[in-house]
């Protein structure tokens, strides 16, 4: 296996000898998840509880790191130890000089996994760990026509059909992949959910087919819950619980409900720490570039009216949605599984975007 690869053909092989250093980087968020869980297996096995260090990039010193990889381990299957440093990027920048140092010596003690989003195949750095490391590109699969290059939906969608098969014990057609892929963007955690869901809608034999994705991710009731969503963020309380009142009259379930609300508003939470994180970072990073990362439609209308929304959401409640979604969704499976209050568990998710507004601050960069 070459000493840089892209992350569907690292998941796809037996990463069975890990180097001293690995660096994980691209701007996908799950597949960089994906591929650090597969070294962690590879260094230390299949056991979950054993213990590694799992580092900040923006607070972590370079000793911390050294002390963390350079002893032999008395866990796991391997004696080695393991160190991943998240949002490694500051860190990076940080002791460049101190890693080039690091990559010349041969470390058997244990491995230090980089998860970064920008890495640079122009410097030493990279050249260094091409030659002696790991390096896994964890961006969505491109291809190349002259001199152009453009979404690869062939690789992107045979991707999720195995990944269907093998993690969610479902059958999805290729065109169903490739619907989904349009419909949901490259935001591939957000396509991984999705399948998961649609798992639920069909038997054992049966496949998650072209009809089910539109009929449950695109029909007329999605556009009825984009209209909650959206009337939600922008502070429109009665409006959007007129809305949900309709669609329970219409027969819905708060659970089904959840889902596809849940859906919408991820794509907001997203887009926010996209750009809180490229913010921290000192990238120039605008809200359009986060919401069209997030997944977000890339059209001039489709974005304006997104940036729009986001801004009324404000950071704060954007910055806490995806703990209030996780909150919400074991209350749905616990104490508001009945349908009574499930329901009033999902006004009370609409309403909570009225209160508690952001103080004003100046808005950010376009």
């Amino acid at each position: 296996m070459a000493n840089t690869v892209h992350a569907f053909d690292f998941l796809d092989t037996d990463a069975t000898s890990i180097p001293s250093v690995c660096v994980v980087f691209g701007r996908d968020a799950f597949l960089r998840g994906l591929v650090a869980e597969k070294i962690r297996r590879a260094v230390l096995g299949d056991v979950n509880d054993v213990p590694y260090g799992k580092l900040a990039g923006n607070t972590v010193t370079w000793v911390d790191v050294v002390d963390e990889v350079s002893t032999m381990s008395l866990f796991g299957n391997s004696g080695r130890r393991l160190a991943i440093v998240e949002d490694a990027d500051p860190f990076v920048s940080r002791y460049r000089d101190e890693l080039e140092s690091f990559l010349e010596k041969s470390r058997p003690g244990g491995v230090l996994v980089l998860q970064v989003e920008k890495w640079a195949a122009n410097t030493r750095l990279y050249k260094k760990c091409n030659e002696v490391g790991l390096q896994v590109q964890c961006n969505p699969p491109e291809k190349k026509a002259g001199k152009k290059t453009s979404l690869d939906m062939d690789a992107l969608s045979k991707w999720f059909v195995r990944r269907a098969k093998d993690e969610h014990d479902a059958k999805l057609n290729a065109g169903a992949a490739h619907l989904l892929v349009e419909l949901l963007g490259t935001e591939l955690g957000l396509i991984d959910q999705e399948v998961a869901r649609l798992s639920l809608f069909v038997e054992p034999h049966e496949a998650i087919n072209e009809d089910l994705v539109r009929e449950q991710v695109h029909g007329g009731q999605l556009q009825e819950i984009w209209h909650l969503v959206d009337a939600a963020v922008e502070g429109k309380t009665a409006e959007a619980l007129n809305q949900l009142d309709r669609l329970f009259q219409a027969g819905d379930k708060p659970q089904k409900l959840y889902g596809q609300i849940a859906w919408s508003l991820r794509r907001f939470a997203a887009a926010t720490r996209i750009y809180q994180r490229g913010r921290r970072r000192g990238d120039a990073v605008s809200l359009r570039d986060a919401l069209k990362e997030a997944g977000f439609p890339n059209w001039p209308k489709a974005l304006e009216e997104a940036q729009r929304r986001l801004l009324a959401l404000g950071q704060i409640r954007g910055g806490r949605l995806y703990r209030q979604l996780l909150e919400l969704d074991m209350s749905l499976k616990g104490s508001h599984s009945q349908e009574a209050r499930g329901r009033l568990a999902l006004e009370k998710l609409i309403v909570s975007f009225s209160k508690a507004m952001d103080p004003p601050r100046t808005a950010p960069q376009r």
